[in-house]
């Protein structure tokens, strides 16, 4: 049956045999693009929760999602690319002529889609260069995955505050993503720290992620992942002094004067204010102090981030893989989504476009607008799933690699025979 087809591994003659499907990555998947709609709808769009609690999950949800996707982006990838036993020779070959050609449609189309004028950081153009850059790790195994998203998470946050700090400056936005600067240092997911979700993501991929051993290792390791990233931010922020330091030169109101200076009531609102502005930065931290490469807030990419983001996203693909086997009927909607990423994704930035365009004011909505876009989601894709297979765009995007990897491959093997 169509639906059950694997998109995973290459299905090209010469390349790994297919793969059944891990139902719980596609659900993994499912949940970072609803925690996408859940920011680019706003809190106002929640109607089920009240204000407080619709902030808290909009702030659990902001940056989380977006790292959370880089990451099953990276699991995608190994699981194209031999999963355990990584393709070498013709079928990587093929394997990485398919993902540059998907990686060329996925950019251009998330060019179009910035092009709408939607208020929203579009991630496809980024997700597209991810792809790219991660070519030359194709054939890497798991430890020299971790290796490298180890030593981006440790090592990448203090190279951008350097470069961002003496040579690129960042300036004003004019679109998701406008040049190569920001795509490496100064954009909403910047690849000197988003490639450690995507180096993570595969490393995992890597893993044989059926056997109870792997994921009981997963879900440790994503436990404490999370929690030095919280806890080492914590220390450092507040029984060591990193948020007075910051609030000092933060602040305009002291004016380079010392926390000190001021009355107790005082100093406790301008350390809330230093920690709100934390919560409102996307893409990576400023440059005025080196204590904000202690914060962990989401979208700063500090290595506490990065560690809580990618701890978080293991445990959240551990779980997600025990309920799709455990209940797949129930988790049949949210699987159908996760299959078909590229088109449920698109589809909530066009209708975004069509709802800013007729209420330019009232723009992306009101209450209830989440769980719409949501629940339409739900149902599209199970409805497509069930009777036609694979998403609309995802067989767009699939035929348009295929046909790449037969026009780019056929001379390949011609001059292989030739040679014979």
């Amino acid at each position: 049956m169509p639906q059950n087809r694997s998109d995973h591994t290459p299905s090209a003659p010469g390349a790994a045999p297919v793969a059944r499907r891990i139902d719980g990555v596609d659900a993994a998947r499912a949940l970072a693009v609803f925690g996408m709609f859940a920011v680019h709808l706003g809190v106002v769009s929640f109607g089920l929760l009240p204000e407080e609690q619709g902030w808290e999950l909009h702030s659990l949800v902001r940056g989380n999602s977006s790292a959370l996707f880089a990451f099953l982006a990276g699991v995608s990838l190994s699981l194209m690319t031999g999963r355990t036993r990584p393709v070498r020779g013709d079928s990587l070959h093929r394997a990485a002529v398919r993902i540059l050609a998907r990686s060329f449609l996925i950019g251009l189309l998330g060019f179009v889609l910035d092009a709408l004028a939607v208020p929203v950081a579009i991630i496809l153009t980024y997700y597209a260069g991810f792809f790219v850059l991660a070519l030359p790790l194709l054939r890497a195994r798991a430890a020299l995955l971790w290796t490298a998203a180890g030593t981006l998470a440790l090592v990448g946050p203090a190279v951008s505050f350097l470069l961002r700090q003496d040579l690129f400056p960042g300036g004003v936005r004019t679109s998701a993503l406008s040049s190569f600067t920001e795509f490496f240092l100064t954009g909403y997911y910047p690849a000197i720290t988003f490639m450690a979700f995507v180096f993570a993501g595969m490393a995992v991929g890597r893993t044989d992620l059926t056997a109870a051993a792997v994921r009981v290792r997963t879900a440790v390791a994503g436990a404490l992942m999370a929690a030095v990233g919280h806890l080492g931010s914590w220390v450092l922020l507040n029984p060591l002094g990193g948020l007075d330091r910051l609030t000092e030169a933060h602040s305009t109101f002291l004016d380079g004067a010392p926390l000190s200076s001021v009355d107790a009531r005082t100093a406790e609102e301008l350390r809330y204010n230093t920690t709100d502005a934390a919560h409102s930065i996307s893409g990576q931290v400023p440059t005025d102090s080196w204590w904000w490469l202690a914060v962990n807030t989401p979208h700063t990419g500090t290595t506490f981030e990065i560690l809580e983001a990618v701890g978080q996203a293991l445990l959240v693909l551990v779980v997600c893989m025990l309920l799709a086997e455990r209940l797949p009927r129930l988790t049949y909607p949210l699987t159908s989504v996760g299959r078909m990423p590229l088109t449920v994704y698109s589809g909530h930035i066009l209708v975004l476009a069509v709802i800013v365009a007729l209420h330019p004011e009232n723009a992306p909505g009101g209450p209830w607008y989440l769980e719409l876009f949501i629940l339409g989601a739900l149902v599209f894709a199970s409805l497509w799933r069930f009777g036609v297979g694979r998403g609309p765009f995802e067989t767009g995007l699939g035929a348009f690699a295929d046909g790449v990897v037969a026009l780019v491959g056929a001379p390949r093997e011609n001059r292989d025979r030739a040679a014979d």
